[in-house]
């Protein structure tokens, strides 16, 4: 939106002709959806505080979780906010894949938003019912998925080396996996659909400790941002041996905004939390990294940067394969975060722990980039 104003201002004055910089546009993404994290947070608290929209703490959770029950819930709903105007105004809209993953964020975010709104209003734990859930994520994945296809195959889309559909190998320059080998994009499909929606869930099972989600978010979105970035760059691609990725450099805008808008939800998530995302913030921000790694092809160094969420979410597979088989727990709860908790780490110990682990697995992809 301002990008546009600006070059309509730059016929008047040629120094407007400066947000056409992505750098300079990233870094006022960052601050934007910071400030406005920032500024809105206290008035959000107070809002859900008055309406009661309190976490209920299960019965089954950690000791010491009881005095989480009655914090606000759904701040999700700041950074989602945060993230869309940040974007909308330092963004290029005429990028489709800025409509792709801003459209990935609102659907992702509406089924979070109902199924805490319905947690909350009645009192269900159970929330959204789960062929619900099931359809609109799938209506979310499966579109972006869709959509990522017909750009691929379109004309003015040029790919470097790499074919677009196909599942690269970290660490190896040349070898890929061709899901472009199956008809009609269904390979490549079904992947996207697994990536999109297997990283939504495994945000939504990490967020169980103040801070303890956001921060990898922040973390892994940064490095994807470095991807987008050189991927949406011929010279860096092709230097790299990376696909060169036509629409992808201005993901950097989204990228940058998601880390603006994390820092500023941390402010008033670290402990103790004065508000919870919930599913809202959870869903809508898993979908979204899924949806840029698999838009600059990097899905299996996104699980890498994201090894923490992928983690909690192996556990709570785990646990719950091993209680209808063998009738057996292999950890002391699930997800992982609460079997440390249970070891008799506290609380604030486990969290920073888990960003550390984020910061290597973070830095260790981006290594991906010259390992090869």
């Amino acid at each position: 939106m301002l990008l546009w104003l600006f070059k309509q201002l730059a016929g008047f004055d040629t120094s407007f002709l400066v947000v056409r910089y992505l750098t300079l546009r990233a870094l006022l993404s960052v601050i934007t959806s910071l400030l406005i994290g920032l500024g809105l947070g206290p008035v959000m608290i107070r809002k859900l505080r008055a309406l009661k929209y309190g976490q209920a703490v299960s019965s089954y959770a950690p000791e010491g979780h009881a005095q989480k029950m009655g914090t606000p819930t759904m701040g999700g709903v700041l950074i989602l906010m945060s993230i869309g105007i940040s974007t909308l105004l330092w963004a290029d809209l005429s990028n489709p894949y800025v409509w792709i993953v801003l459209g990935v964020m609102v659907i992702f975010g509406a089924v979070g938003w109902a199924d805490d709104w319905i947690k909350i209003r009645y009192k269900d734990n159970a929330g959204l019912p789960a062929r619900k859930k099931f359809f609109w994520t799938s209506v979310g994945s499966l579109g972006a998925g869709i959509a990522l296809y017909w750009i691929a195959n379109s004309q003015g889309n040029p790919i470097v080396t790499h074919n677009m559909l196909d599942l690269l190998v970290p660490f190896f320059k040349n070898i890929s996996i061709p899901l472009s080998a199956i008809p009609f994009g269904l390979a490549f499909l079904a992947f996207t659909y697994l990536v999109i929606n297997g990283a939504s869930n495994a945000v939504n099972l990490t967020d169980g400790l103040d801070g303890l989600a956001i921060m990898p978010v922040v973390l892994v979105a940064a490095g994807l941002g470095v991807f987008s970035y050189l991927s949406g760059d011929i010279r860096f691609a092709s230097y790299l041996h990376i696909p060169y990725v036509k629409y992808t450099s201005e993901l950097v805008v989204i990228c940058s905004a998601m880390v603006g808008a994390g820092l500023a939800f941390l402010w008033y998530n670290a402990h103790p939390a004065q508000i919870f995302m919930g599913d809202v913030g959870a869903l809508a921000l898993g979908a979204m990294l899924g949806t840029i790694a698999v838009m600059v092809r990097q899905e299996i160094v996104f699980a890498i940067m994201g090894g923490v969420f992928v983690m909690e979410a192996i556990s709570v597979f785990l646990q719950i394969g091993s209680l209808r088989m063998r009738n057996k727990r292999v950890f002391l709860m699930a997800p992982l975060h609460h079997h440390y908790e249970k070891k008799g780490w506290k609380e604030t110990q486990v969290v920073i722990r888990f960003w550390i682990i984020t910061i290597f697995l973070v830095v260790l992809g981006l290594m991906t980039l010259k390992l090869r």
